[in-house]
């Protein structure tokens, strides 16, 4: 299932038949390389179990599986972790968070999991990187903030169909581009993550900050 942000993606009705095509077989493509990556895959298997909140899978770990795709690599070469994210704002501790993130460690105990309630962001940005931000008003709104349009991504697995959340498509993604998503990150956030990258997947295509 393709789910974008109507603000970002013209209804069916009002794309091009080309366009609407082109955005068929970005989405299959992109599906058959996520599945091909078997932690992902196991992850989007076990994660119902959690009994989150309007969760997703996010960010690098799909961005880095296409990259390394493209790079020939193993499909797991590079990814630090893998972002599991849900959006719960009737409660904002910490301890709340927590009891998601003991239990990941009991269904996940092979996997680096890193898990995050997006309604909770804004109480520890400002410490970690030096700004406040406002409050994030849904998992959506989160995504639509990562800090590249690459990894600007979010999938999981409903009734057995991958769900994918693209606010600016699969394009960047798929065709290895990186581009800043100015509406939460600095300049200096943002060529700290594109060095990192370049380093370990050298095909990218980086657009510079300016």
């Amino acid at each position: 299932m393709w789910y974008a942000s109507m603000k970002k993606l013209p209804m069916a009705g009002f794309l091009s038949t080309h366009s609407q095509t082109d955005i068929f077989w970005s989405m299959e493509y992109f599906k058959e390389i996520l599945l091909q990556n078997e932690v992902i895959k196991e992850i989007l298997y076990r994660a119902p179990s959690l009994e989150m909140k309007n969760w997703y899978l996010t960010a690098g770990c799909l961005a880095q599986t296409i990259w390394n795709h493209k790079h020939r690599y193993d499909l797991n070469y590079g990814i630090g972790d893998y972002d599991l994210v849900y959006f719960d704002d009737s409660d904002l501790s910490y301890e709340a968070e927590d009891k998601f993130i003991k239990k990941s460690k009991k269904i996940f105990g092979d996997i680096s999991i890193e898990i995050r309630n997006q309604a909770r962001v804004h109480l520890w940005y400002e410490k970690h990187f030096g700004f406040p931000i406002d409050p994030f008003l849904s998992i959506e709104d989160a995504i639509s903030q990562y800090p590249t349009t690459a990894t600007a991504v979010g999938v999981r697995l409903e009734n057995d169909e991958l769900k994918i959340y693209a606010p600016y498509r699969l394009n960047d993604l798929m065709q290895l581009v990186v581009r800043p998503n100015k509406k939460k990150i600095t300049e200096d956030i943002y060529m700290k993550k594109v060095e990192k990258w370049i380093h370990i997947w050298p095909m990218l295509k980086v657009v510079p900050w300016q």
